[in-house]
């Protein structure tokens, strides 16, 4: 009988936590700090003819693999969740010739630089483990200008400020780690030249440039 109170008392343990154990598996709360890896496909497109005075229908564009990292904070209201975030991405992206032609889309032979966004988003909960989300806020980008004058290459690059929207979906293995799949659309309407430098930075002017990207991403929150 003694042999069989310790036993008794294990089942017991045992049968308490296995519940809790699957509710914390389960029962997923998105919230508090997170960060994550993402990458993804993106392109850059001229939006009008603003960006291309040339051809007025063309649609050239430079597309590539974009790739960087995300941090953001989340409160999770119950069925609502709403947080904010940043990120730091790079791109691949460049023009290129297709079929002889430039594909410049406005701003002759760049290629895609950094890319800052600072944002907010609010998803509603599809089951204890899945969100889907909106999100929106304001987006910095670079054009690295690739040039150079035989002997020297020049550091200069275009600025380009706008806005970015996008809408994902959020799954959380565990209350610790998660996975998304995101599109966001980005339109940059103001621009200026840095000239790294050598030169005083031109004066702002008006651009209409257009971004696509469908990203995926892991995480984890704190």
């Amino acid at each position: 009988m003694k042999k069989s109170i310790p036993l008794l008392a294990a089942v017991a343990v045992a049968a308490v936590a296995s519940p809790a154990a699957a509710q914390s598996v389960g029962d997923a709360p998105f919230t508090g700090l997170r960060v994550e890896a993402l990458a993804g496909y993106d392109q850059l497109r001229a939006g009008s003819s603003v960006d291309d005075d040339v051809n007025v229908d063309n649609d050239q564009s430079a597309e590539g693999v974009t790739y960087g990292g995300a941090v953001g904070y989340d409160v999770d209201l119950g069925a609502v969740v709403v947080g904010a975030e940043a990120e730091l991405m790079g791109s691949s992206a460049d023009t290129d010739y297709d079929n002889g032609d430039f594909e410049g889309f406005g701003y002759g032979n760049v290629s895609a630089g950094r890319d800052i966004y600072v944002g907010a988003r609010v998803g509603a909960k599809v089951g204890p483990q899945a969100l889907v989300y909106a999100k929106g806020g304001y987006t910095n980008a670079k054009l690295n200008i690739r040039s150079n004058d035989g002997t020297a290459t020049f550091d200069d690059n275009y600025k380009l400020d706008g806005y970015r929207l996008g809408a994902g979906v959020e799954y959380a293995f565990n209350p610790r780690m998660y996975a998304k799949l995101e599109y966001r659309y980005s339109n940059y309407s103001d621009a200026k030249v840095d000239f790294g430098g050598s030169l005083p930075d031109s004066d702002r002017f008006d651009v209409d440039t257009d971004r696509h990207q469908v990203v995926a991403g892991v995480g984890v929150r704190f």
